[in-house]
């Protein structure tokens, strides 16, 4: 019963370190969200996540018809009935290249990527206006060119737009629908004439962290180039060449492999509260990463060692360092009879509580590894030193110093590799199962709970 007891205590124990550790992981992702209105705040004045999307041809036009109805008195009128519309044509070939100049912007504590996109479209377009049905009579009206932007503040210069080989002059706004972008009109076209356009268009665009383009044409041959040797690419994966001395992408895409020319006539804005989904805007509010818009492709600049991120990760792992050295505790009383009182339990759990917020608030000044060696030596140091008093024996507490810092140095093996992290866990966890059944395979447990551990605090 006494033994039953004893490990009853070390179990609440273990649970109640998950509150200081909980609240360690709640200041983590303020810190995350903290760092977020940060590059929200650059945002805002260098230029957003940015979308690319066109150019697209869209052609308006008016419809009348008349009709002849009866009146409440019998009689014959004939009534006019309009009805207004438009063409939206994609490109039959879309092009488009550009390179990806990164930077740095700090705000307070905190860097932000950001990025001037020095780019170029060319898109192909052979569209049919259709002609005059029998008995309506239609006027078509100026058709536009419109290229969609995201985050039209980023935009360094005037775009350059050449139709034709001829230039055009480029306004604001998308021409057709609430939205960000650029368009240039075009003269009217005539019932049933063939436009073959071809368009060029230039911009140097200014952005943050995330770039994105959506394929909008019905053959899509999309390019970018980066000195930044980290890439993200989400959604469709490019043909890469990824190096420490950047990356090259390229995407290869037909419309009939996606749905992005659906989406656009149904939403053609780039704003996050039209384009994305509950999820997606709901994660938007809450200070989460951004994610480009369905069937775009883009590339984020990425940070591969985020403080915050690897500080979450590594903070998954305290439960198991706490319940790792609770037995190691508990162990040691048993075998070696040396009682360790619960209040001493919790002490050295806290201070491995503390290890994590010690991570994440040097991180912030220091480099991660250089975070991770000192907040490490500074707790393994400090349980080694109380438990040499504890467990009544510097060598004793010097042993399980030693055994914590063999796991500190296995958490960060993990938290470097982060696509073997579960194969490496799973490993250690054996290891550390299999070394207490090898070292306990002779023990009595009868005999052990049933002597009386002398002396330690009471």
């Amino acid at each position: 019963m006494r033994l039953a007891f004893k490990m009853a205590i070390v179990a609440a124990l273990t649970l109640a370190i998950l509150i200081p550790l909980q609240l360690v992981r709640g200041v983590i992702h303020d810190r995350q969200q903290y760092r977020e209105q940060a590059v929200r705040d650059i945002a805002a004045g260098f230029g957003g996540r940015q979308v690319l999307a066109g150019p697209v041809l869209v052609v308006p036009y008016e419809e009348s018809t008349v009709d002849t109805v009866t009146g409440d008195d019998g009689s014959l009128r004939q009534v006019v009935r309009r009805k207004t519309g438009q063409w939206t044509f994609f490109p039959d070939t879309l092009s488009v290249d550009g390179d990806l100049k990164p930077d740095l912007r700090r705000r307070g504590l905190h860097q932000v990527r950001v990025y001037e996109w020095h780019g170029n479209e060319v898109a192909v377009f052979d569209a049919a206006v259709p002609a005059e049905p029998e008995g309506v009579q239609r006027r078509i009206g100026q058709p536009w060119l419109s290229v969609g932007i995201a985050d039209v503040g980023g935009l360094d210069g005037a775009p350059q737009m050449l139709v034709n080989g001829a230039a055009v002059a480029v306004e604001q706004g998308l021409g057709h629908a609430d939205g960000s972008g650029v368009h240039a009109r075009l003269a009217a076209p005539a019932a049933g004439q063939r436009l073959r356009l071809d368009v060029r268009v230039g911009l140097r665009l200014r952005g943050t962290e995330t770039f994105a383009m959506l394929p909008l044409g019905n053959r899509n041959d999309l390019r970018l180039r980066s000195a930044w040797p980290h890439p993200k690419f989400e959604g469709r994966s490019p043909q890469q060449d990824v190096g420490g001395g950047g990356f090259r992408a390229r995407w290869q895409i037909a419309s009939v492999a996606n749905n992005a020319q659906r989406r656009y006539l149904q939403e053609p804005s780039l704003a996050p509260e039209a384009r994305f989904s509950d999820a997606a805007r709901a994660a938007l509010e809450r200070g989460m990463p951004w994610a480009a818009p369905g069937d775009a492709v883009s590339v984020s600049l990425v940070d591969p060692v985020d403080a915050y991120v690897q500080a979450d990760r590594a903070s998954k792992y305290g439960l198991l360092f706490v319940l790792l050295t609770f037995v190691g505790f508990f162990m040691f009383e048993l075998i070696r009879q040396v009682r360790v009182h619960p209040i001493q339990y919790l002490l050295v759990g806290m201070a491995i509580a503390i290890f994590f917020l010690l991570l994440v608030s040097l991180s912030e000044h220091l480099a991660f590894g250089l975070s991770y060696l000192l907040a490490s030596l500074a707790c393994i140091g400090l349980i080694g030193f109380y438990l040499s008093a504890v467990l009544r024996g510097g060598l004793r507490g010097l042993g399980f110093a030693a055994m914590l810092g063999t796991l500190y140095a296995a958490l960060y093996g993990l938290l470097l590799s982060e696509d073997n992290a579960l194969a490496l866990g799973s490993g250690l966890l054996f290891a550390i199962l299999a070394a207490i059944m090898v070292a306990t395979r002779r023990v009595d447990w009868y005999q052990l709970a049933s002597r009386e551990p002398d002396g330690g605090p009471r």
